[in-house]
């Protein structure tokens, strides 16, 4: 009724919709754009608030006007210009390369009036790329193409930008090099892009990424040891899958190839093959057992102790073995050359116990004071959080995929209290409270994190570049995640490089990155040549057998003195730890701003550095004991129990117990560390007239029985709590 075409597509003229009952048509682009009808009702009232009266009046006052392109009647939008008194129907202003801007007023901009984007004389005029649909676009400014507004060599189709913003909707429109949102959709409105405000199409489909999300869970070792198949996977366990570090498309239980830790790298046959044959592979050297894992007197984690022997408390290392980071020659004790030498030239130095202890102690009540001021300013950020309840329902066995549809439905809300059900968990444990739950939740996603693509380097990680990662927007999710975690009680991530950590606090302008931030082993091999060149020749022909490299790095400079090559180096650090990141970068950091997390860790980086730069503080007798406040009855000699439940921590610390403290937290929280944040409700003791001890999670409470004996309380502790987490493990 408006334009008098009877076209239905949807793309260039809105949704045609038919009202039988009122016997009326239209398009709904020709609805908004029409210069005298405003939405004057409610959403559901006529067509999306147009009143159907209103709508008969406007066609009423177009039948009127004369479309200065078609020439005939029913010119419904006009121009917004000042003195401009063309008129036109909204298909013959398409035609004619007219600017409608779909915002505020939906202004209308004739083809002698329109905005147009500004380009410096600087500009190379040339054909480049469109991103979106990687044909040719010229690099002029006609109506067919636009430029990005934040990025100097982004070009792309109109056509293309007004497809991709129907379908990505307000949410997901963003640029397709830089990510940029804001900036980006402000001047594709402004240039009359029409963008939606709807959730993106690709999240309206059921588990459309589903095999695509799902990490190589398989052991391809040709004698798997595993009862429970080679598909089986435990995390923090010798039973854990590791992938191969090159392909990532083959893995391997972390028994059945001899691995003693997760951090060892581990290639698959054919990689192998393959880095023989270029001459980059070399065979792991073997080392000494008795020298390099037993010096310390730790246990291997993945070694299941002996029934009968008890298994010692990881915090029961008394002996400090430090190795000078410069060795020391035996002959004059004069510093050595940094490079490797025979074992037989080399001696272990050891500080004075004393001096030993105190540096370790002092660092340890350093970090220590941090975490607590961390959990003070998480308390704060909790306040946040309201009493409206959000569930989740996840699947442990595939904790991304299920967390990701969780914290991208429509209803979360990272203010809500968040509830976890696992929902391929029939027969959970009565004691699996919502707390106990909600932390495992948290705990499973952190690892996952750490050992997903979106990290790379082996302890201390930074941010790798997955471009399937960028175009889906997981170093949003995976920031916003991490912030949740921390703000909700879950554990912190613990694998932050000191350069991804100063990047986030500092911006990656103001941070210098080192040799040990690059996890690529031919990027790290050519870096180390460049750098150890000790001539100039040496230097020219290092650059020379990796010119592709430095000129697709941009690091190319002239060299004419060997001392050129410390800015060199200095290029291509910058290029490839930060540079070559900055997209993921700040989208990560975009996620870390929800609950205003990021700011807290700009605000006390120092603080934050604790929690996301080192792993969390071994427990100890002395941490179980500060953590628990003691309740008694007034019948209930509460001196004496104090004395029974110390002398049973100090017992399992020192190893003289079949559990660990890990095991005894674990009972009472459901956790096996302390979270940032801390426990609430605060854990308590109770000393009561009972049979066994009770690990109420609901409370954090532990019911301890009142005995005559210690021995009778030892002995009831740890049958208790080596058959709960039996159970619960099974």
């Amino acid at each position: 009724v408006l334009c008098g075409r009877t076209d239905d597509c949807p793309e260039k003229y809105g949704e045609k919709r038919t009202y039988v009952a009122y016997n009326l048509t239209v398009h709904y682009y020709c609805l908004l754009m029409s210069s005298g009808i405003w939405q004057r009702g409610e959403e559901d009232e006529g067509v999306d608030g147009f009143l159907i009266a209103d709508i008969r009046k406007e066609v009423n006052r177009a039948a009127k006007l004369k479309c200065n392109i078609c020439k005939k009647k029913g010119a419904s939008i006009g121009c917004v210009a000042p003195k401009c008194k063309r008129s036109y129907h909204f298909p013959c202003g398409i035609q004619k390369e007219c600017i409608f801007q779909f915002m505020e007023d939906f202004r209308s901009y004739c083809w002698e009036h329109k905005p147009v984007q500004k380009f410096s004389d600087k500009e190379s005029r040339g054909t480049s790329q469109c991103t979106i649909c990687l044909d040719l676009v010229e690099q002029l400014p006609v109506y067919a193409v636009l430029k990005s507004p934040c990025c100097k060599n982004a070009w792309f189709h109109r056509e293309c930008l007004q497809y991709q913003a129907l379908s990505a909707g307000i949410f997901f429109f963003r640029c397709s090099v830089c990510n940029n949102k804001d900036k980006f959709q402000k001047e594709m409105l402004r240039m009359g892009i029409h963008i939606p405000e709807k959730d993106a199409s690709w999240e309206l489909e059921e588990n459309a990424y589903q095999d695509l999300l799902q990490c190589y869970q398989h052991c391809d070792i040709k004698r798997c040891l595993c009862k429970k198949g080679r598909d089986y996977n435990e995390p923090d366990s010798k039973w854990e899958i590791k992938r191969c570090q090159y392909c990532g498309s083959r893995g391997t239980h972390l028994a059945c190839s001899a691995m003693k830790s997760w951090e060892q790298n581990w290639e698959c046959m054919e990689c192998r093959s393959i880095l023989a044959k270029s001459g980059n592979y070399s065979k792991p050297k073997k080392r000494s057992l008795a020298t390099s894992e037993k010096t310390d007197g730790t246990t291997c984690l993945l070694e299941e102790p002996s029934p009968k022997c008890p298994r010692q408390s990881p915090g029961s290392q008394r002996n400090f073995l430090l190795q000078s980071p410069k060795i020391m020659c035996q002959n004059n004790l004069s510093p050595c050359s940094h490079r490797e030498h025979p074992a037989s030239n080399r001696v272990m130095m050891s500080l004075s116990p004393l001096m030993s202890n105190r540096n370790c102690s002092l660092r340890k009540k350093h970090l220590r004071n941090k975490r607590r001021e961390v959990s003070n300013i998480l308390k704060e950020l909790k306040l946040q959080v309201n009493t409206k309840t959000t569930r989740l329902n996840i699947n442990a066995e595939n904790i991304w995929n299920s967390a990701l549809k969780g914290f991208r439905q429509r209803n979360f809300n990272p203010t809500n209290t968040i509830e976890i059900k696992f929902t391929n968990c029939k027969n959970r444990s009565k004691t699996d409270t919502s707390a106990a739950s909600k932390h495992h939740f948290f705990q499973l996603l952190m690892l996952h994190l750490q050992n997903s693509s979106l990290f790379e380097g082996s302890s201390a990680k930074n941010l790798s570049l997955d471009f399937q990662a960028v175009k889906e927007n997981l170093y949003f999710e995976a920031g916003k995640m991490i912030a949740v975690s921390l703000v909700h009680g879950g554990p912190s991530p613990c694998f932050f490089s000191k350069t991804l950590f100063n990047c986030l606090v500092y911006g990656p302008e103001n941070v210098k990155p080192a040799l040990e931030d690059v996890a690529d082993v031919d990027v790290a091999r050519t870096i180390k040549m460049i750098k150890y060149a000790n001539s100039l020749s040496s230097l020219q022909s290092a650059i020379q057998d990796c010119y592709e490299f430095l000129a697709a790095a941009g690091c190319l400079r002239p060299t004419t003195s060997l001392c050129d090559k410390n800015m060199l180096v200095n290029d291509i650090l910058i290029h490839h730890v930060i540079k070559r990141i900055i997209s993921p970068l700040e989208s990560f950091r975009q996620g870390l701003k929800t609950l205003g997390v990021l700011e807290k860790m700009q605000m006390h980086p120092d603080a934050f550095s604790s929690i996301l730069c080192h792993k969390p503080e071994r427990l100890s007798a002395e941490t179980i004991c500060d953590l628990f406040t003691i309740h008694s009855s007034s019948d209930v000699n509460k001196v004496e129990g104090a004395d029974f439940w110390m002398g049973y921590l100090q017992d399992v610390e020192s190893g003289e117990s079949v559990v660990t403290l890990e095991d005894i937290l674990l009972f009472v929280t459901g956790s096996i560390s302390i979270p940032p944040i801390g426990f609430d409700p605060e854990p308590t003791i109770k000393f009561l007239h009972i049979r066994y001890p009770i690990g109420n999670r609901l409370f954090n409470c532990l019911e301890l029985p009142i005995t005559k004996t210690y021995d009778q309380f030892k002995n009831k502790m740890e049958f208790t709590i080596r058959n709960t987490l039996r159970v619960d493990r099974e």
